[in-house]
């Protein structure tokens, strides 16, 4: 599907994806660069407190670099920001399973304790909606553009219906009545 053609660049559905991936995005700049300006080491697996999550300097450029991510996709919007926002937060989830099952181990690399799975699943709860928002759902506007590209039978046969209402009654020739 190509969005340029089939969502406008002023469509709402645009600044939804656009404004979850910067507030996410600001939001996880800013954890990752208390943590990088903390100097925290690299590797430690125990992790010191910043913002109220446990980290090290693994975890803060992890964030940074996903920060900026989500970031770029915001500046760049439309189709582009959903597809970042879906498997960001995709991503987040599975990293708060994962990190779940290496608590208290030497592999956790990322310094993870319970509030850092906590915050990986929300956080990444919450992007994947920013980014399906108008995009998954069993009542999509008919002329939301998702909609109309999964099914464009009926897509071209309501956009002909409303060209034939704009146009109005048709006058056939014929005698006056």
């Amino acid at each position: 599907m190509k969005l340029h053609d089939d969502l406008p660049v002023d469509h709402h559905l645009s600044q939804v994806y656009r404004i979850g991936a910067g507030l996410c995005g600001v939001a996880l700049l800013v954890f990752g660069c208390l943590g990088l300006a903390d100097g925290l080491p690299v590797f430690s697996t125990s992790g010191e407190r910043v913002a109220g999550l446990s980290s090290n300097g693994l975890l803060s450029l992890v964030s940074v670099v996903t920060a900026v991510v989500l970031i770029g996709g915001a500046v760049i919007g439309g189709n582009v920001a959903s597809t970042v926002n879906i498997t960001v937060g995709t991503l987040f989830v599975l990293s708060g399973f994962v990190n779940l099952a290496l608590l208290d181990s030497s592999a956790n690399l990322l310094a993870f304790r319970i509030p850092n799975v906590l915050f990986s699943f929300v956080m990444g709860l919450v992007i994947a909606t920013f980014g399906m928002y108008g995009r998954v759902s069993g009542k999509l506007p008919l002329d939301n553009p998702y909609w109309r590209h999964r099914h464009p039978r009926r897509a071209e046969e309501d956009t002909t219906s409303a060209l034939a209402r704009r146009a109005g009654p048709v006058a056939l020739p014929g005698p006056p009545v």
